[in-house]
């Protein structure tokens, strides 16, 4: 059996004290974000979470969730952030698949709004809560907490690269690639991609997807690194810095002929900018959105864009959480759901 990694070795490769450690380790306040990371990937790499395991056993397992063996209750945990709730044309129908799958298997839900504090425990009883569905960006620290809580959980559109655990996305690689590979066989070779590619690992993935077909269509990139880094929480916010960057572009006689966008939201933006401009859609310029939420269809135009099954999302992080619950020692998965491209006015052939 291999050596316990204990905290002061940790301290030690890091370079800080031990109470750091602990503080970093347990998911509370008191370092720095910078240092947290740093402790946390030390500790991955030296395996002390390998030597961690769960409450959920085999033997709890097996008598099943509807028995409520221990705990009766799933959280279903969003960020604090004013966009993304249950009323969100994006998140909220996520959250209503959770729900459903959740009175399929007649188990308890609560939902938690993410805050900062020194004790997760506090507003839960953790001995009541049979695991945990975790929506959207939820921080590392948090993650941390929960997991020493030994809580099994599952993550829908988010994964930390420092705590593995289940996560659940859509094919956003795949399903850009298709949006991309269209615009081009209608002409398109003039693209920009518009979405900060920070903002999530969704974002990230829908960039790679759009830059590796250009790169395989031997299509030059020619990305201003200013639509993959502008910021907005709402639509007003990103439609006033969406609108000093394509008139810049105007300007410099720099606009595409196809815009494809990360998100319904920045697309139905893009698209507000360039009608305020005088460019005609789709015969000047094309715009493809992600997600195919309710706007996306009462847009002028209709916006083209790739249909998120939201509902089997949460739905699907149910049953993948349910599946945890009863392996808690099987390997950690990544599930992706694939969507389909839904062509509607906003695109076209590209201006001769």
């Amino acid at each position: 059996m291999s050596k316990k990694v204990t905290m002061q070795q940790i301290a030690d490769h890091v370079g800080v004290s031990k109470f750091a450690v602990s503080k970093a380790l347990a998911g509370k306040s008191g370092v720095s974000a910078e240092t947290r990371e740093k402790i946390i990937g030390a500790a991955t790499q030296l395996g002390y979470f390998v030597q961690k395991k769960t409450k959920t056993t085999g033997s709890k397992a097996s008598s099943g969730p509807s028995e409520k063996s221990q705990g009766d209750t799933i959280i279903v945990l969003i960020p604090n952030v004013r966009y993304q709730n249950r009323h969100s044309f994006y998140w909220g129908r996520i959250i209503d698949g959770i729900t459903n799958g959740l009175e399929e298997h007649r188990i308890g839900i609560m939902i938690v709004t993410e805050h900062i504090t020194d004790n997760f425990a506090k507003l839960i009883n953790p001995d009541g809560v049979l695991g945990l569905i975790g929506v959207g960006l939820i921080s590392n620290q948090l993650l941390l907490e929960i997991r020493n809580l030994g809580i099994p959980f599952v993550m829908v559109d988010h994964e930390d690269p420092l705590i593995p655990s289940d996560s659940l996305f859509m094919n956003n690689y795949e399903c850009v690639r298709r949006v991309t590979n269209y615009l081009i066989g209608n002409g398109h070779r003039k693209l920009q991609f518009v979405g900060n590619i920070r903002y999530s690992r969704s974002f990230t993935d829908r960039w790679l997807g759009y830059r590796s077909i250009l790169e395989e269509q031997d299509i030059p990139l020619g990305q201003d690194p200013r639509l993959l880094s502008f910021e907005g929480e709402n639509r007003s916010e990103m439609t006033e810095a969406l609108d000093v960057i394509l008139h810049d572009l105007q300007r410099e006689q720099g606009l595409p002929t196809a815009f494809v966008c990360a998100n319904d939201s920045i697309a139905i933006c893009v698209m507000t900018v360039l009608m305020k401009m005088g460019i005609d859609i789709p015969g000047q310029v094309s715009v493809t959105g992600f997600d195919n939420i309710e706007d996306a269809a009462m847009s002028k135009p209709t916006l083209s864009t790739v249909h998120v099954n939201k509902e089997a999302l949460g739905q699907r992080a149910v049953e993948t959480l349910l599946w945890r619950i009863a392996h808690a020692d099987g390997p950690k998965e990544r599930i992706l759901l694939s969507g389909d491209f839904v062509v509607r006015e906003s695109t076209g052939p590209a201006r001769e």
